[in-house]
C-alpha cells in the first residue's frame, strides 16, 4: 500500500509535501543557514539557541506557525546530535534522566495551562526579576562552580533537586520557553551540585524530549517546511558538533561566558517587549 502510494506521487506532489506550497527562494537559505549554525553552537554550550534561530526563520517571511514548526525540526536534529555525543562520552545519567524528563513534561503541561490564564505581560515582569537572579548565580563563583565529577551514581538529593528543577523550569517552558536550557544548566549546577558538563548533558536530554514532542505535533498538522528546515538542520548539527566539543574540552570556562550572553540577550528581548 505504501509503495503504491509513494509510486503514484509526482515530482510536483513531493515539492508540495516538502514545502507545504510555500514559495522558497535562495535568499531564504542564505539567511537561515549561517544563523542556524550560530544558534546550534550557542545552544550546545549554554542553551538559548532559539533566541537566534527563531528570528532567522521569521526573516524569511514564513507564516508564524511554520516558523515555529520548522525551527523545531532543525533544533531537534542539532540537539539530538549533542545529546548523542554526551551519552557516548558517559556524561548523561540515564537513571537520572527518566524522572527529570517525566517531571519536565508534567511541569510543561501545567505551565501551558497557566499561560492560558495569565497575560503575557505578567510573565514578562516575572522574568525581569528572574533573569538578574540567574545572572547572579552564574557570576558568583562560589555558587556556580564546576563541581568535581567523581564518577559516583547520583544520590537521593541529586534526584530530588534535579526533578524539582526540571518540573519548575518545565512549567516555565510551557508558559514561555526561551532560555529553558540555560535555566536547567544553572539549576543542575548550583542546586543539584552536578558538574557543568553533566548539567549541560542532562539539560539536553530534557530539551530533546520537549523538541521532539512539539515537532511531532507540528508534523501531524503539516506546518513544517521540510526543505528549509532540513537545510537549517544540517547547519544546526554542524554548530552543535563544534559547541559540544568545546563543552567537553573546556567545561565551565566556555559555558559561563556564553550563559551570561544568553541571559543578557533574553533580558534585552523581554525588556524591549519583543
Amino acid at each position: 500500500w505504501f509503495h503504491n502510494l509513494v509510486g503514484n506521487l509526482s515530482q510536483k506532489d513531493w515539492v508540495i509535501i516538502m514545502t507545504q506550497g510555500f514559495q522558497l527562494t535562495p535568499h531564504m537559505f542564505l539567511i537561515v543557514c549561517p544563523f542556524l549554525f550560530l544558534a546550534g553552537l550557542i545552544d550546545s554550550i549554554a542553551g538559548g539557541g532559539g533566541l537566534i534561530s527563531l528570528p532567522a526563520y521569521m526573516l524569511t517571511g514564513m507564516p508564524m506557525h511554520s516558523v515555529l514548526a520548522t525551527n523545531k525540526l532543525s533544533s531537534s536534529c542539532g540537539t539530538a546530535l549533542t545529546t548523542a555525543r554526551f551519552i557516548k562520552n558517559g556524561m548523561v545519567s540515564l537513571k537520572l534522566s527518566i524522572p527529570s524528563v517525566a517531571a519536565a513534561v508534567c511541569g510543561s503541561v501545567i505551565g501551558s495551562h497557566i499561560a492560558l490564564m495569565l497575560p503575557e505581560s505578567v510573565i514578562r515582569q516575572i522574568l525581569l526579576f528572574v533573569l538578574p537572579v540567574a545572572a547572579f548565580f552564574v557570576l558568583n563563583r562560589r555558587l556556580f562552580k564546576d563541581n568535581p565529577d567523581d564518577g559516583r551514581a547520583p544520590d537521593r538529593r541529586t534526584y530530588i533537586v534535579a526533578s524539582a528543577s526540571a518540573f519548575l523550569i518545565g512549567a516555565y517552558d510551557g508558559m514561555y520557553g526561551p532560555g529553558t536550557g540555560t535555566f536547567l544548566i544553572i539549576a543542575f549546577t548550583v542546586f543539584a551540585r552536578m558538574s557543568v558538563k553533566k548539567s549541560n548533558a542532562q539539560a539536553k536530554v530534557i530539551n530533546l524530549t520537549s523538541n521532539i514532542t512539539a515537532l511531532t505535533v507540528f508534523l501531524l498538522n503539516r506546518q513544517v517546511i521540510a526543505v528549509l528546515g532540513l537545510a537549517g538542520a544540517a547547519c544546526s548539527i554542524a554548530g552543535n558538533y563544534v559547541g559540544s566539543s568545546l563543552v567537553m574540552t573546556k567545561g565551565a570556562k566556555i559555558v559561563r561566558p556564553v550563559l551570561l550572553l544568553v541571559l543578557a540577550i533574553l533580558f534585552i528581548k523581554i525588556a524591549c517587549g519583543r
